[in-house]
């Protein structure tokens, strides 16, 4: 079986409000999910950088850690991973196998067939479950409520930055957001939560409350003696003092600390010691978030594609690079609200803006309407080609700039690979 050729021409559908293909595999499956530890992690943004720190925090810690991630950046397996180490497509071959009859029983008896998502999510958990992992670091995909991966008990639950996304599906306001997110909190567990503004908040505390679930509700302030370079960004958090972290911008000492109050939560249950929590947030790593990938000249790579995650990467651009030269390539898929973007995005008329189809041009906001858009917010070093000879002409005309490529994480393995050529 050429597995890659099977998951991509799988039913892609999106899923309606329910979680009844979940339930149906758990239920043909004997509950595997019954038999892991989770920690179940939702937010419009920062919720993949929790996932990698918290993996970090048990993995150092000696545990043997699954997770599951999405979107991939390069390949389908880097959703499923036990202790960083990828499934292979013999062993998702092996699970699908197994799963292929209960798929075509389910397809014969309802209106709506299994989706991707629903498959990856339930291979995910076969997979950790025949790994006989420790702990499970479960990444909503989207929402929460409804999402595949619905359908765990968490040890923690935990819900990051809330912000507008997928709206067609979540719904137009931020408190109609919270309440998908907040459909991660369940009966007499934890959850861990970020203040925002009162009516938002409001929401996750009458979910906690209604669940009889302990909320433990950060706020901003207690992040206190905040300082950065190049190379770290140090803060201090309740009894954590001087931790260091590598990854960039100051969204990420909030990821941080939503993990530190994990650890505390979680510490009675397992060995978590201090000097391995601060080793695993100092090395973690998080590709396509804010990463350099290639250096003279220096190229940096962000995945941030709505209005939270745009403003994020600016700060970030702002932090590291106020005082170099800039080029922007940017792809934005047509799910995207690029009016938002863009305007956050052109501000500056020395930089160079150059805009794409991304990697397809049915999926991708025409390069041409990008373009136009970006003139009528007065850009001014404005173009439109394609993204291989955007990244071609960028490094070759451009060497005393600083490039950032973003919009998407979709792109990351066709960048990767032009920029090798």
């Amino acid at each position: 079986m050429n597995v890659e050729k099977y998951l991509q021409g799988f039913f892609p559908g999106n899923k309606g409000p329910t979680l009844e293909a979940m339930k149906y595999f758990m239920e043909k499956l004997n509950h595997p999910e019954e038999n892991l530890k989770f920690i179940h992690i939702a937010g419009t943004n920062g919720k993949g950088s929790c996932t990698e720190m918290m993996t970090n925090i048990f993995f150092k810690s000696g545990y043997k850690v699954g997770k599951f991630i999405s979107p991939h950046l390069i390949k389908y397996n880097e959703r499923i991973s036990v202790n960083n180490i990828n499934i292979t497509n013999q062993e998702m071959e092996k699970i699908i196998i197994q799963l292929d009859p209960l798929i075509k029983e389910y397809n014969n008896n309802h209106d709506n067939n299994v989706t991707l998502f629903e498959l990856e999510t339930t291979m995910a958990i076969i997979y950790f479950k025949m790994q006989r992992c420790d702990i499970v670091v479960m990444e909503v995909g989207m929402g929460g409520l409804y999402d595949c991966t619905n359908i765990i008990y968490p040890e923690v639950s935990i819900i990051n930055s809330i912000g507008y996304d997928h709206m067609k599906i979540l719904g137009n306001s931020l408190e109609e957001i919270a309440f998908q997110k907040a459909g991660i909190i369940k009966k007499n567990s934890n959850t861990i939560y970020i203040s925002q503004n009162e009516s938002v908040d409001k929401v996750i505390i009458d979910k906690c409350k209604s669940e009889n679930n302990k909320l433990h509700m950060i706020h901003k302030e207690e992040v206190e003696n905040y300082s950065y370079n190049k190379d770290f960004q140090t803060f201090d958090y309740k009894q954590y003092k001087n931790v260091k972290i590598k990854l960039k911008g100051k969204s990420q000492i909030y990821n941080a600390s939503i993990c530190l109050e994990a650890v505390e939560i979680l510490k009675n249950k397992y060995n978590l010691p201090e000097d391995k929590v601060r080793e695993a947030l100092e090395t973690v790593i998080h590709k396509g978030r804010f990463e350099t990938i290639h250096e003279n000249p220096t190229v940096i790579y962000d995945g941030g594609h709505n209005e939270l995650a745009i403003k994020n990467f600016i700060n970030s651009v702002n932090m590291y690079y106020k005082d170099t030269k800039k080029v922007f390539i940017i792809s934005l898929l047509k799910s995207k609200d690029y009016k938002t973007i863009l305007k956050l995005l052109v501000k500056n008329n020395e930089n160079i803006y150059i805009f794409t189809n991304g990697n397809s041009k049915e999926r991708y906001w025409d390069k041409g309407i990008l373009k136009n858009e970006a003139i009528s917010l007065d850009g001014k070093n404005v173009m439109d080609i394609e993204l291989k000879e955007a990244i071609k002409k960028s490094l070759q005309k451009y060497k005393d700039y600083t490039i950032f490529i973003v919009g998407s994480f979709y792109i990351y393995g066709d960048v990767i690979k032009y920029i090798n050529e």
